[in-house]
């Protein structure tokens, strides 16, 4: 939970190409997650993004 306390039980995270990881934002549905990990893999980068339950 949020300090707002909205659930948001689904997590982008982005592997950069030297191992590193990050969240990029935490999500209340696992589509708005999924489109979201999809459009910025879209782009072509050396980054791998995945999304997970938190």
């Amino acid at each position: 939970m949020t300090g707002r306390d909205t659930p948001t039980p689904w997590i982008v995270w982005r592997q950069d190409d030297n191992g590193n990881r990050y969240v990029v934002r935490r999500c209340a549905t696992r589509a708005e997650a999924d489109e979201l990990a999809e459009t910025m893999q879209a782009r072509g980068h050396k980054q791998v993004y995945w999304v997970a339950e938190a």
